[in-house]
């Protein structure tokens, strides 16, 4: 008896799935525009850089190299990318998956081995935060990796949302109206770092780890400690989120406009040698004023997120 080869005539897509794909490619669509949007706004990369994108194992770094993969092909400017992994000697840490991951992506990459999880063991008491130590142990290692390596930028995966839980943090513990800045000059003073995904919100990241797949790393040294003040403030703004839709791209358009003349920093705004001068000023007081505010679908933040 012979055997025939037969054709399988491919099994065209359900109604569901076309709509599914359509979803994910917006997404996609979305996440570059809004990505693209924060580096040019921000000047954040520019011809002939060097960016070193940090990857922690979560979905916000992994988005992040995704993302800025490619526009890399797009972009009107050529730069590099090298990703940065800190191995820091967690029991557990899977070491095998980053390296295996980015081989696949073809990207170049570095992974720097440090023991800072013993060193914040050691000083942190049992039951205490132990982000604050741990986040400057892997920032003085980065920045020496970025000048080892020749970066000229240092791009973390920190969101919009990641943003508005910085100011309302400052807020309420800090004493500060202070946030996470898209771009900045690091505190040694030698490095620029960026934030790309200054635009992105979180639940975007979220949708966008499981359409890839990502092989999301958890970190054990911290995650569960589940009374951080970060959680219950990130908590407050998607329960805003939830009963208000839009309340979080106006916040962060509000971050983007801001009116020093009405705050209260003498700092900023010379209070003390303020004159009534007699000519009229948009900028002027207007206390008696029904201040006309925006209706949610016309919010101005809603122009700024989808650009």
């Amino acid at each position: 008896m012979s055997a025939v080869w037969i054709d399988q005539e491919p099994v065209p897509a359900s109604p569901a799935d076309r709509r599914i794909e359509r979803e994910n490619h917006k997404l996609e669509k979305r996440l570059c525009r809004l990505a693209g949007q924060a580096i040019v706004d921000y000047n954040m990369i520019e011809a002939g850089d060097k960016v070193m994108v940090c990857l922690s194992g979560g979905k916000d770094s992994y988005a992040m190299l995704d993302v800025l993969m490619k526009l890399q092909k797009r972009a009107p400017v050529e730069f590099e990318l090298v990703a940065v992994n800190l191995d820091q000697k967690q029991p557990g840490f899977p070491e095998h998956v980053l390296p295996g991951y980015l081989k696949s992506l073809g990207v170049p990459f570095h992974i720097e081995e440090q023991d800072t999880y013993s060193i914040v063991k050691d000083k942190i008491p049992e039951g205490k935060t132990m982000c604050s130590l741990c986040s400057r142990l892997r920032r003085g290692i980065l920045y020496r990796v970025a000048d080892e390596l020749g970066a000229t930028k240092i791009a973390l995966g920190h969101h919009r949302d990641d943003m508005l839980q910085t100011l309302f943090l400052n807020m309420f513990f800090g004493g500060k109206l202070k946030g996470m800045p898209p771009k900045l000059v690091s505190d040694d003073g030698r490095h620029m770092v960026i934030r790309p995904l200054a635009y992105v919100a979180e639940k975007d990241l979220v949708r966008w780890a499981e359409v890839q797949a990502f092989p999301i790393i958890p970190c054990t040294l911290c995650g569960s400690q589940e009374n951080l003040q970060r959680k219950q403030v990130g908590e407050m703004l998607r329960e805003w989120e939830r009963k208000h839709p839009g309340r979080l791209d106006n916040m962060l358009h509000a971050l983007q406009n801001v009116v020093p003349s009405h705050l209260a920093d003498g700092t900023l705004y010379d209070y003390k040698g303020l004159k009534a001068t007699g000519v009229p000023s948009e900028d002027g007081d207007k206390a008696f004023d029904h201040e006309e505010l925006p209706v949610p679908g016309a919010l101005p933040a809603l122009q700024v997120i989808k650009l």
